[in-house]
């Protein structure tokens, strides 16, 4: 705008003439003889002022417009300078972006390795970690066996010193019961029960076979029958007690059975007692 303010055409010269035509045809017309004649001529210096009045306008709506022109190319200019610019830090953007991708394609392959390594040592404890628990369970069970056979060891060893006791104290009250004297058979048979109440407490229960009772194979063992049993046959009496163990058979009682005719004195002849066996 500023240069097209410099650029104007100065128009007073123009009013100028145009003013000089004007007063010349008004001094034609008022001093020319009437009829009129040659009134083309102050026509013509009409339409000449006319003209030179409108040319400076003219002029200065071209170079108005000329100066629209430039300053349009000039933006265009800027535009295009600001796309070059742009252009260029578009490329610079794409370089940087294109090493971000390369650094961050390569600290991801690091990271990748470095968690790889981190799960493969993990995956490594854990193992060891296992194998550790698997051989700990091992030992404590390997141990914990070898307690219980002890233990089961202790029980059978325990149990056979008992029933050991037990039937020398059967055997004391039964040879008391033979002499047929009170004085020894109440304190012996007391002695016997109280044996028998104590170990009945920690699950051991001697049991004996009423005379002229049914036998039976599971809770009996006729002595001097290496033999089948006759069915049929009834017990005479109870040459050792038997016994269970927290419900369970330890071992069954030795009985001598019923016979017609047999002789009495080799019925009461000492037998062996068997052995007891541990608990199932």
């Amino acid at each position: 705008m500023n240069d097209h303010q410099q650029g104007k055409v100065p128009k007073w010269p123009f009013f100028l003439a145009d003013a000089l035509l004007l007063g010349f045809a008004w001094v034609f017309l008022s001093r020319a003889p009437l009829p009129l004649h040659h009134w083309e001529l102050a026509a013509g210096c009409v339409a000449l002022g006319a003209v030179l009045g409108v040319i400076p306008f003219y002029w200065d709506y071209r170079a108005a417009g000329k100066a629209l022109e430039i300053n349009a190319l000039g933006a265009v200019a800027e535009k295009i300078q600001g796309l070059e610019k742009l252009s260029a830090q578009i490329g610079a953007a794409t370089n940087h972006w294109g090493i971000i991708q390369e650094t961050v394609q390569s600290e991801s392959g690091k990271t990748a390795a470095i968690a790889k390594d981190i799960a493969d040592k993990m995956t490594e404890e854990v193992r060891q970690f296992s194998d550790f628990m698997q051989r700990t369970n091992d030992g404590e069970k390997a141990t914990l066996r070898l307690e219980v056979e002890k233990l089961r060891r202790a029980e059978g060893e325990w149990l056979q010193m008992q029933v050991r006791v037990l039937d020398h104290v059967f055997a004391l009250h039964t040879g008391a019961v033979r002499t047929g004297d009170a004085r020894f058979i109440e304190p012996i048979a007391n002695f016997q029960n109280a044996c028998r109440e104590t170990v009945r407490r920690l699950g051991l229960t001697p049991y004996v076979a009423a005379p002229d009772e049914p036998f039976d194979a599971e809770r009996h063992q006729a002595a001097g029958h290496p033999g089948e049993v006759p069915p049929g046959a009834r017990v005479s009496e109870t040459v050792s007690a038997g016994y269970t163990f927290q419900g369970k058979p330890l071992r069954p009682a030795l009985v001598r059975l019923q016979a017609a005719g047999a002789d009495k004195a080799a019925e009461t002849a000492d037998l062996p007692v068997p052995a007891v066996g541990g608990p199932e």
